[in-house]
Parts: structure tokens; sequence; C-alpha cells
């Protein structure tokens, strides 16, 4: 698992021994940060469910100005606490121990550009957290929620408003959908 673009191009992840964490792989990664484009530009990143800090950390290598990863594994959270510490991203980083849920309710007054949600799969926890998210107002006017899930998981099935699916695209076992506001 390596950074594929930008300052920190080439250099290598450190992944979360055993098999409860699932990296998102480069082909994945660099068709999410393809889509994505200029927005990654001086973006506040959200990466809930960060395992390694992988999609945060490209994209704050891709110009991001700072991000938020949210970890409650405690093996994953030191993983990522170790690749942010040798890629020298800590001054733009904030790691924080603590269930997905937890986070967005005690941190009402956040606003993010980006915010990566990539759980286990088929465990539902995306439609939770959309649903969680929507009570507040975490996702800038023009923000972007990257969702990944299984790609026989069906996030159009539930109830997004305020958000709608505005694209999706599947590379092997993943699904990758993009989410933003309704009214943009």
């Amino acid at each position: 698992m390596r950074i594929i673009a930008g300052d920190l191009r080439g250099r290598q992840l450190k992944a979360v021994e055993g098999i409860h964490t699932r990296p998102t792989s480069d082909k994945v990664k660099g068709a999410i940060f393809n889509v994505l484009g200029e927005k990654v530009l001086n973006s506040r990143v959200l990466d809930l469910f960060a395992g390694t800090g992988n999609l945060a950390i490209e994209a704050l290598s891709r110009g991001s100005s700072e991000a938020v990863l949210v970890e409650k594994n405690f093996a994953a959270y030191q993983t990522i606490k170790k690749n942010l510490e040798v890629l020298g991203v800590c001054q733009k980083s904030k790691l924080l121990l603590m269930d997905a849920f937890k986070f967005i309710h005690k941190n009402p007054d956040k606003v993010f550009d980006l915010i990566f949600l990539d759980p286990p799969y088929r465990q539902e926890l995306i439609p939770k957290i959309i649903e969680a998210l929507k009570g507040y107002s975490y996702l800038t006017p023009d923000g972007v929620i990257i969702a990944e899930t299984a790609k026989d998981e069906d996030l159009a099935a539930g109830d997004m408003y305020p958000f709608e699916i505005r694209k999706t695209g599947e590379y092997g076992d993943t699904k990758v959908w993009y989410l933003q506001r309704m009214d943009v």
C-alpha cells in the first residue's frame, strides 16, 4: 500500500496486522481521486473508519489543507499514528481514537469539503452514518461524501435526502458512491 500521487508519491503506508481492516486498493484509490480532481486542493477532509489513514493521507499528499481521521480500533489507531508520523503530516492532521457516530454527535460545528466513509462491508453502517450526518452541517455546500461498499450493497434503496448519489463506480468487489447535497 502506497501513496500514489502528490508530495508523498511512492511512500509506503503500514497496514494494520490481522484481517480486521480492508485498506482501499491503489486501483480504487486512484479512481476516487481521479473523480475528485481539483476538489482535493485546499480541502478539509474527514476520514471516518480511517483504518490505515490511506485515504486521508492520499488527500493530504494531493494538496488537502487538513484531515481529521477517526478510528475506534486501537491497533488501527496506532498504525495510523505511525503512518502520520513517518510521512510527516501530523501538523496537518488530527487523529482521534473514537467511534464514528460519537464523533458526529460530539462535533456538530465541524465542516468538511470531503468526507470518506469506508466502514467494514455488509454491516449497513453507511446508511446509518448518512442518517447521523443529516442532522448537522458537516458537508460544505459543494462538498462530497465518498462511500465505499461491497459491490452488491445498494445505497440507492435508502433515504439519502438531503444528499443524492451523483456518481458510482465499480472496481472488482468494491463499489464507490459519490454523494452531494441536492441543492448544489
